[in-house]
């Protein structure tokens, strides 16, 4: 078995997803059993997410928020991996690959950290966290034509009637 599981394979267990003590998801299938290829991988937890597992690493890690193709690039240089398809990667390579990507703020830690900086600007009333509070663009781009986006849908103005309609 090339997984080291935490859990007690018995028949309850076929067909259903099971959680390994790597965070690595497997599929314990019905067909085959354990020893003629029942057992595949699902996909890998790096970062409390899953990354898909028929990619290239250097793909699959930018499913993490916070990782680009350039960091994830970084990362398999660091690590001198080559970018080979995610579920060929050994268990050996999984760890450290998880270990290299803690280093990094990604997923949770990222995304609390830009909101509490947004809230500080919006805090100190500086014009960006004025811009922020509004829903108008922060970053100087025009707000006549465009940003339809943030400022939502039009709101149809009534013309006003010429004076010699109003006559009659």
């Amino acid at each position: 078995m090339p997984l080291m599981c935490a859990i007690a394979w018995s028949f309850r267990d076929f067909g259903r997803m099971v959680f390994c003590d790597l965070g690595i998801r497997t599929m314990v299938g019905i067909r085959g059993g354990i020893g003629h290829g029942g057992l595949r991988i699902e996909c890998i937890r790096i970062g409390g997410v899953e990354i898909p597992n028929h990619k290239r690493v250097e793909y699959s890690l930018q499913y993490i928020h916070g990782i680009g193709r350039s960091r994830s690039r970084q990362i398999l240089l660091d690590l001198n991996f080559d970018n080979k398809i995610t579920k060929d990667l050994s268990e050996e390579e999984v760890i450290t690959l998880r270990k290299e990507v803690g280093k990094y703020m990604i997923e949770g830690d990222l995304k609390r950290f830009n909101r509490v900086a947004i809230e500080r600007l919006k805090e100190i009333r500086c014009y960006r966290g004025i811009r922020h509070k509004l829903g108008l663009p922060v970053r100087g781009q025009r707000t006549k034509n465009n940003c339809r986006t943030l400022k939502g849908k039009r709101a149809s103005v009534a013309k006003k009637k010429s004076p010699s309609s109003q006559e009659e």
